[in-house]
């Protein structure tokens, strides 16, 4: 323990606390933090479980070690201090970080993930104990939104998965102002609480960090275009949705420093603001889940910010009821120091542990909600992150209510309380307009015109990309654009595209790849709202739709996504799908096959008659399976067994083709190939198609 004297403590009359180095040390740690966890989740599933190849058990439970080993740091404070563990943890965060920034994917990229993900929890155990209260809410909080935000001006493509100088000198300042904010002691702060902050605070960490992941990073506001994206709206709503959630981001830090730090009056209605936070969160994280788009995710990250002041105002209690008694004060550094007489020393260690206990809420929620796609839980897994709201906000209750009796008695200057919310409005919106404004202009994207092609032929390319994720783990999408450019193609049809899900590190894959070919996408929703297939051309569309396939019995959720395009003034039907269960589903697609053909064309671009169609993608079917003689019998046939039958499964031994382009009377394959690239575990396949 280190000795300190106990200080009393004195409020600040007027104005603010100087900007102290604990806040930033917090702020830039659970960024980095944040920032490993985006690559250890992905490299979990990609290189450790092999999307899918390893038992989920397994999985689980070499998660479950990184997130365990922490609590040794519980005896080893006890053994030397709480100081050394924090300093431990924060040098042990950024030589990860770094090594990630160096690392070219495969086992070093999971080992130095796991071991950073170890290291910022030894880092968070460390701050519980010695970090003053008054900074512990809005440093939290500041973390999720500048990470988030950074990730937002990124176009959510993270400086890890980048390479070149740039990219590099970011990482290096990021991690360089860290360990200055973990060793510097600046030597005049004016903190506003000696004590550190309550458990409540510490264990919400975790659930809080899972939920912004999901809801404010952006993908959850710009679900908006999921159902299909012409080019023409498309970019000014995405620059607005920007703007609007790195505002919130912004609110969400206002709103978790005022509400810990805040005014009170004699008669205070902190506790009623404080459970109406509580309820604005779950209502956002509820409206979410049943696909409400928008605002639920910006109502969910302002939420966010309140509820971890709440939970974290009681420290400033707990001053006051300390009345100087010397039990944790505050030192020179803006840090909390626990005194040999105890007292205030257990409410560092309890919130120690609960903030390591809070990010084993964060790894079972996770696991559970994106389990589901694979096995059946027995109950919808939109439940699980309303459930982490639910316990933020009962963790909210459990403080705001007690507080809020003990403040009754408390008051200060009327004029004064009622002043202070037209500041923080100011203050609010100063902070955030710069910010979202900027965020908004780096992310805008100038449509793609449409563009007709005057022959009878055209390029298809047809990938699973599994999440734009390559054999080594690294994240691929620029490389994906960047390969399909040099094919030229009029067409591409992806599967297994991701939008936005935390356990592949809140990526859009396809508005990523479609900015990289300068083509319009259409996404098709399969297994939610973030995942599925898409179409990307400039071609004309005449008719779009998209239809859910039953599951016979599978988890994961498949679709077909029916498209009609414009080739060269003739109609040309496409079927995109990526088949979990063939057996059922291999029927209904067909039967959409037929559909499509026998529908006349309701403009004047082409012939009344029959339709050419095309029904293309992951179908997780060999030529030689039975559901390929029910396609056939929608007059459907495979052109690659003539043009050298190209496996396409596993890309780094490929011995079968389960990637289809299945065509009908009225067009013609002439060429087709299946390169060897290594950005998928499929390889693509490339056909050049001619209209009969």
């Amino acid at each position: 323990m280190t000795e300190t004297a106990g200080q009393p403590h004195t409020t600040p009359a007027r104005g603010l606390p100087a900007p102290p180095w604990p806040l930033v040390m917090l702020v830039t740690g659970v960024a980095l933090l944040f920032d490993v966890v985006r690559v250890f989740l992905p490299s979990l599933i990609t290189l450790y479980g092999r999307a899918g190849e390893t038992d989920p058990a397994s999985m689980g439970m070499y998660a479950a070690l990184w997130f365990v080993l922490p609590f040794a740091a519980v005896p080893v404070a006890r053994l030397t201090s709480p100081r050394i563990v924090r300093t431990a943890g924060a040098v042990a965060l950024v030589a990860a970080r770094l090594g990630l920034q160096a690392a070219d994917g495969g086992t070093p990229q999971l080992l130095l993930a796991s071991t950073g993900v170890t290291a910022g929890l030894v880092f968070l155990y460390g701050c519980a104990r010695t970090v003053a209260g008054t900074w512990v809410p809005a440093g939290l909080v500041g973390g999720l939104a500048g990470a988030s935000i950074l990730h937002l001006a990124l176009d959510r493509v993270d400086l890890v998965w980048r390479g070149g100088p740039l990219p590099w000198l970011a990482v290096v300042a990021l991690c360089a102002a860290f360990l200055c904010a973990a060793f510097l002691r600046p030597v005049r702060l004016s903190p506003a609480s000696p004590v550190p902050a309550p458990a409540a605070v510490w264990f919400a960490f975790g659930p809080m960090l899972m939920l912004a992941g999901m809801y404010c990073g952006g993908p959850a506001t710009l679900a908006r275009d999921t159902g299909q994206h012409s080019g023409q709206h498309g970019a000014p709503f995405t620059a607005l949705a920007v703007a609007l959630q790195v505002a919130a981001l912004c609110a969400a830090v206002v709103c978790a420093w005022t509400t810990s730090w805040g005014v009170r009056t004699r008669r205070s209605r902190w506790a009623s603001w404080d459970l109406a936070a509580g309820l604005f969160l779950v209502a956002g994280v509820a409206a979410a889940e049943i696909g409400v788009q928008g605002l639920p995710a910006l109502v969910t990250t302002v939420a966010l910010g309140a509820c971890a002041g709440a939970a974290g105002r009681q420290a400033g209690a707990a001053a006051e009821s300390a009345g100087g008694h010397p039990g944790v004060a505050e030192s020179a550094d803006g840090h909390a120091a626990v005194t040999r007489t105890g007292g205030r020393g257990d409410t560092g260690r309890r919130g120690g542990v609960a903030a390591l206990g809070g990010m084993l809420v964060f790894l079972a929620g996770a696991f559970l909600y994106y389990a589901a796609f694979d096995t059946d839980l027995g109950f919808p897994n939109a439940l699980v992150p309303v459930a982490v709201a639910v316990l933020v906000a009962v963790l909210v209750a459990v403080v705001a209510v007690p507080a809020g009796r003990r403040h009754r008695t408390a008051g200060i200057d009327a004029q004064a309380a009622r002043r202070a919310p037209r500041r923080w409005v100011l203050i609010a919106l100063s902070l955030a307009l710069p910010p979202a404004l900027l965020t908004g202009i780096l992310t805008w994207q100038s449509p793609p015109a449409t563009k007709s092609i005057t022959g009878n032929e055209f390029t298809l390319v047809a990938y699973n990309i599994r999440m734009g994720f390559g054999l080594g783990g690294r994240l691929d999408l620029d490389r994906i654009a960047a390969w399909a450019a040099t094919r030229r193609p009029d067409v591409v049809l992806l599967s297994e595209v991701d939008r936005g899900w935390l356990l592949n590190g809140g990526h859009d894959d396809l508005a990523r790849i479609a900015r990289g070919l300068g083509m319009r996408y259409y996404f098709a929703p399969a297994a939610d709202r973030l995942w599925g297939d898409a179409l990307l051309t400039n071609l004309p569309v005449a008719e779009i739709g998209s239809t859910r396939l039953g599951r016979h019995g599978y988890p994961t959720g498949a679709q077909a996504q029916s498209i009609v395009l414009d080739v060269g003034g003739h109609e040309v039907g496409i079927v995109n799908t990526h088949l979990q269960e063939p057996r059922g589903q291999a029927p209904e697609v067909a039967a959409i096959a037929r559909r499509l053909a026998a529908n006349t064309p309701s403009s004047g671009a082409g012939e009344a008659g029959t339709r050419p169609v095309i029904v293309a993608g992951d179908l997780n079917t060999t030529p030689s399976d039975p559901q390929m003689r029910v396609l056939e019998a929608a007059g459907l046939s495979d052109p690659l067994r003539a043009l050298g039958d190209p496996p396409t499964s596993p890309a780094d031994a490929p011995v079968r083709r389960i990637d289809h382009v299945l065509i009908s009377a009225g067009l013609t394959a002439v060429a087709a190939v299946a390169p060897r690239v290594r950005f998928s575990d499929h390889l693509p396949l490339v056909v050049r198609l001619r209209l009969d």
